[in-house]
């Protein structure tokens, strides 16, 4: 039987996690779809053939069904065997779900934000510094929320800009810090796809380019206001914002950001710049799975598109980094997910 090659993976690790379990092939395939459904994942077909390969090393899990695994057996990637861990996430898994007070308990509220903040300072590229930092500041934000989501009266508005390469997880993560705070959730593709493509025919171009000139100079400066616009009319009455976007060109000028934060201040707004970093095999997992059509260039030309990404350094302006190489911290944030579940249900 040929296995396929994947560094560090060791595929015998799932079938003992199944056998711990007590499980067959075919009970994993349930329980595989139903946590996979039960978080918002897409659902896969988890058939008794596909299992038999993942355990069996000739077939590598994709994105989701890694996620639908580890959350099945409240276990890490490394735990499975998928992949080495990275420097230091031996201690990211001590987030996974140990005892926690039962549901009635009336320290739940605390139980739960000290879950979210542990989160957060797990994901975050060299941790959280204490005292005053742009970091701490950002933290407590997040926590607060939280604390905040079932009470009344809110501190003042607050904008997130998350930004990161194609496929580096930036919008997952948007969507689990919008999970957590409550705040409204802004991904620019889903706010601006279909006019930027009608506009790109207009104008005699491909409507999936995402790199030519035409794109650069006539759209994408069009696209982004329409984001922050958006993004303002929810700041204007009080509503935190979550903006999901590669802002790779913005996070990199510090005097455009200078100037958000100044306006920000104007109007009482506080702003925060996370980055989500990921590597470049990671991303193309992602863009593949996803399979959409503005990435075909990309994938076509990817020695040439990975040689200008730098997924070593962080934009100047960015507050936290967030470490999602391998996936590490989208993992993470579905196993505080389900803790907090855990917690409140």
């Amino acid at each position: 039987m040929k296995t396929t090659q994947r560094p560090g993976w060791t595929p015998s690790r799932l079938r003992e996690h199944r056998e711990a379990h007590g499980l067959t092939l075919e009970a994993a395939g349930e329980r595989l779809r139903l946590a996979a459904s039960r978080h918002g994942l897409a659902v896969p077909a988890a058939n008794f053939q596909t299992l038999w390969g993942h355990e069996q090393g000739t077939i590598f899990p994709g994105p989701h069904y890694r996620r639908a695994y580890c959350l099945l057996y409240q276990a890490t990637e490394p735990e499975l065997g998928f992949r080495p861990p990275l420097p230091g996430e031996s201690q990211k898994a001590e987030i996974v779900i140990s005892e926690l007070p039962e549901p009635a308990d009336p320290a739940a509220d605390n139980a739960a934000a000290q879950v979210i903040e542990e989160a957060f300072t797990k994901v975050s590229i060299g941790g959280i510094e204490p005292g005053d930092t742009p970091q701490a500041l950002l933290r407590a934000r997040v926590v607060d929320a939280w604390r905040r989501r079932h009470g009344g009266g809110s501190p003042k508005p607050i904008l997130v800009l998350v930004g990161g390469y194609a496929g580096s997880g930036k919008t997952e993560f948007s969507r689990f810090l919008s999970d957590i705070t409550g705040w409204a959730f802004l991904d620019k593709d889903s706010l601006t796809r279909a006019i930027v493509e009608r506009l790109l025919i207009s104008l005699g171009g491909d409507p999936h380019d995402r790199h030519t000139d035409l794109y650069l100079k006539e759209v994408r400066p069009l696209e982004y206001r329409c984001l922050m616009e958006t993004a303002w009319d929810n700041l204007n009455v009080g509503t935190s914002t979550i903006l999901s976007a590669p802002f790779i060109t913005e996070l990199q000028d510090e005097a455009w950001f200078a100037r958000l934060e100044n306006r920000c201040a104007a109007k009482g707004i506080d702003v925060a710049a996370i980055w989500v970093r990921c590597d470049t095999d990671s991303m193309r997992e992602y863009i593949e799975f996803r399979a959409a059509a503005r990435d075909t260039w990309k994938l076509s030309n990817w020695d040439q598109y990975a040689e200008g990404l730098n997924v070593e350094v962080s934009p100047p302006t960015a507050h936290v980094t967030v470490d999602n190489r391998l996936g590490a911290a989208i993992s993470l944030a579905d196993q505080t997910r389900e803790a907090l579940k855990r917690i409140l249900a």
